[in-house]
């Protein structure tokens, strides 16, 4: 599957920084991504303020939102919360909290691969189920295809995050250049299965090899099973995802 042309023009749209905004280039926006960032009203934030992970537990911010956190050594952590409206029911709306935490790598192609601890878990509230609340394991590994970093006049540094398909999340605001961030360790008794670790540490053996494969330019480049051409955009990677 390839980007529709719209698609890609939109991506490409929000390359252009307005006049009062002024993009980092690649390696200064590297460093800049250490701290903590969060959407909209900012009432999300990573950190103690947002997951007990010793008893499963959220605590409920006042609205929904995203923020991620990066560590100058190599660690993030992410809260997210939000509704998933139903067309069909509109009653039926679904409220998820989410928490992850693990290792993070930019790739030489600009590229961010994060990839979990193991003792991520999410809280899923959906009153039409049969199962109305329940919590679950969350332990996924994410890449980001392109990271921007804005310098805003007025309201600072601006992240924009693209998932693996290009969608860019909501633009997250940095509240704070130290990262607010729980313990960098597993947080939950749970007992990993070995292809989990197996995996996980693969992953992270991988990483280089995959960035080198790449070398910021075009060629094969496995993305969430799909491979994609990634090129190069302002010192940051753009992947075109085709299958």
């Amino acid at each position: 599957m390839m980007f529709s042309k719209p698609l890609l023009a939109l991506v490409l749209a929000a390359t252009t920084a307005a006049p009062a905004l002024a993009q980092l280039p690649g390696s200064q926006a590297a460093t800049q991504l250490v701290g903590t960032w969060s959407s909209g009203s900012q009432a999300v934030k990573t950190g103690a303020g947002f997951a007990n992970p010793a008893n499963e537990s959220f605590i409920y911010p006042a609205t929904t939102g995203i923020s991620y956190s990066f560590t100058t050594d190599g660690f993030y952590e992410i809260a997210r919360y939000r509704f998933v409206s139903n067309g069909t029911t509109p009653q039926c709306v679904t409220g998820v909290m989410n928490w992850a935490h693990g290792h993070y790598k930019i790739e030489t192609n600009g590229s961010i691969v994060m990839v979990p601890l193991g003792d991520g878990y999410q809280q899923i509230q959906d009153p039409c189920a049969a199962q109305s609340d329940f919590i679950e394991n969350y332990n996924y590994t994410e890449t980001y295809v392109m990271y921007q970093i804005f310098l805003d006049s007025v309201t600072g540094y601006k992240l924009h995050l693209f998932q693996f398909d290009g969608t860019p999340l909501a633009p997250q605001f940095q509240i704070s250049t130290s990262p607010n961030m729980l313990p960098t360790q597993l947080l939950r008794n749970v007992t990993l299965p070995t292809t989990v670790v197996a995996r996980r540490a693969l992953e992270l053996d991988n990483i280089e090899e995959r960035a080198a494969e790449s070398n910021g330019a075009v060629g094969g480049w496995s993305v969430g099973g799909s491979v994609g051409a990634a090129m190069t955009l302002f010192g940051l990677g753009l992947a075109t995802l085709a299958m």
